[in-house]
Formats: structure tokens, sequence, C-alpha cells
């Protein structure tokens, strides 16, 4: 069986705490993606919205997602051992090779199946574990929405967490 990432947090908490420390990263990865395409203040704030800064958020989390991956056997074996887990598959149940995501803190693992393109399921699954777990119980217990962020910067603007300007 093979493991990549660190992320199954164990408490609503946990999951809320690393969804929302991903933002900020996204907002300075946005930023300076923006700053090396070369974009004046008034394009900066036509294209980059709070969706463009919420999808970076998105992608940085699921990234660091804890996947186990290996054979049909090795995920039934694993679920075997975690029987209080609700499981969530994707893909064909006739394809011997799996990756999957535990999320600890909603009793919940979700799985891909691949039969060659491993890269590609593990995306999937990214995007299927934030869909069907993250977002689902986080808004349930906060009541709403994760893909809030704060508004898009300007490239110029101050720089929250130095007070410094940005440089041009």
């Amino acid at each position: 069986m093979r493991t990549e990432g660190t992320l199954a947090p164990d408490t609503h908490e946990e999951a809320r705490e690393a969804f929302e420390a991903a933002g900020p990263v996204a907002q300075r990865v946005v930023r300076e993606t923006a700053r090396a395409m070369a974009f004046d203040p008034e394009e900066y704030r036509e294209r980059v919205t709070s969706d463009v800064v919420s999808t970076a958020r998105d992608v940085l989390f699921a990234a660091r997602l804890l996947i186990h991956g290996g054979t049909r056997t090795e995920f039934e074996e694993w679920c075997a051992a975690h029987d209080a887990y609700d499981v969530v598959e994707v893909g064909s149940p006739n394809v011997d090779r799996l990756v999957w995501h535990p999320a600890p803190f909603a009793n919940r693992v979700v799985a891909a199946s691949y039969q060659d393109e491993r890269e590609a399921a593990v995306e999937i699954l990214r995007r299927q574990a934030l869909g069907r777990v993250y977002r689902v119980e986080l808004e349930e217990v906060e009541g709403a929405a994760v893909t809030d962020v704060d508004e898009a910067r300007p490239a110029d603007a101050a720089d929250s967490d130095t007070g410094e300007q940005a440089d041009e």
C-alpha cells in the first residue's frame, strides 16, 4: 500500500482550521501569479475574483489530503478495520486498484478506482473528498459556505500580513 499527504482531520474544528489556513496562502499564490502575468490593478480587479481565490484554496487544501493507494483487497481490509466508516466509491467496482481518503471527523472514506492512471484517480479523489466530505460536513456544522474568502486585492495593495506594499 502506498500513502501520500498528511491531512485526515480527527475533528470538525481541525478540518475547518486546515481549510481556513489554506485561504491566505491561496490569496498570496493568486496575487503573485497575477503579478508575474503583469496584470495592472484594473485587470487584477476584473479577473481575480473571490471564485479564483476559492479555487486556489480548494486545490491547496485538497493537495494535503492523506491518500492511500493499493489493491481492492487492501482497500477492503482497510474498510474491515474501520467498519464505522461510511464508504463512498467512485469508478468501476470491477477494477482492482483504488486510492482512498479517510475522513475520521466524518466517519467517511472516499475511494476512486483506476486501471492505469493512478495520478488521475488521485486528482478525482481529491475533488470528490472536497465536495462529498469537507464542503458538506463543514457547511452543515458551521452553517456557512466554506468557499467564502476575503475579497481579492489588487496587486499593488498593502500586504496585510506584513504591512508592506507589494512590489510591482
